[in-house]
């Protein structure tokens, strides 16, 4: 009797020495503790309609920035720009790889990436319209750096907007993989505009007066 006491005292207190599970709040919200259960159902929550629509427009807002980074070789002289620009298209041809494979193994319409390209085609939130590409790619020198970046900070905060309509609809955003990528987006593009925000100023105290 006495050891079964102790056998029920010892799980006893394992469980109260177990460590607090903390949920991360959506971007600009807290975190949160959990219980173990709570953990468990949250680990398997299913993708929703929202969430397959936000990774295929992500994929043509990715696309997009993949075409304004190819066009800095040939139109600027700054190292800084073209260091910029292959960080960005390593990093948006990861997730684009990766959104694809998230809609591929969930039996989704995986969207072709050139299709933001074809005649009144939906531009995502921060995406530049046609005639706005056009300028960019007719501009050289200070004049294209300093309009890439403006185009680029403007693409990227279209990318937060997103994020935030997501996180809008009840129950979306919720599956880890999901939750996990657009927590990553919204910590990454915040820190590439802060770049980008600098480089304008530096540009600025760089042009001749």
């Amino acid at each position: 009797m006495t050891c079964r006491i102790l056998v029920v005292l010892f799980f006893a207190a394992l469980g109260a020495c177990s460590p607090r599970i903390v949920q991360p709040g959506a971007p600009g919200t807290a975190s949160r503790t959990i219980a173990r259960k709570e953990a468990v159902d949250l680990s398997r929550v299913q993708f929703t309609p929202a969430d397959v629509k936000f990774i295929q427009g992500m994929i043509h807002h990715h696309a997009q920035a993949l075409d304004m980074t190819a066009l800095i070789p040939s139109r600027t002289s700054l190292a800084r720009m073209r260091v910029l620009g292959q960080r960005i298209e390593i990093s948006q041809s990861d997730e684009i790889n990766m959104m694809r494979r998230w809609l591929e193994t969930r039996g989704q319409e995986v969207p072709d990436i050139h299709e933001h390209h074809m005649p009144g085609a939906q531009l995502m939130p921060g995406m530049l319209a046609p005639e706005e590409m056009d300028r960019l790619a007719a501009a050289k020198g200070a004049e294209f750096d300093r309009l890439w970046l403006q185009s680029m900070i403007k693409h990227h905060d279209g990318a937060l907007i997103m994020v935030d309509d997501l996180f809008s609809v009840p129950g979306a955003g919720q599956e880890s993989e999901i939750f996990a990528f657009a927590s990553d987006v919204v910590a990454d593009q915040k820190a590439e505009m802060d770049r980008m925000a600098a480089m304008l100023e530096e540009l600025q105290n760089e042009s001749p007066h």
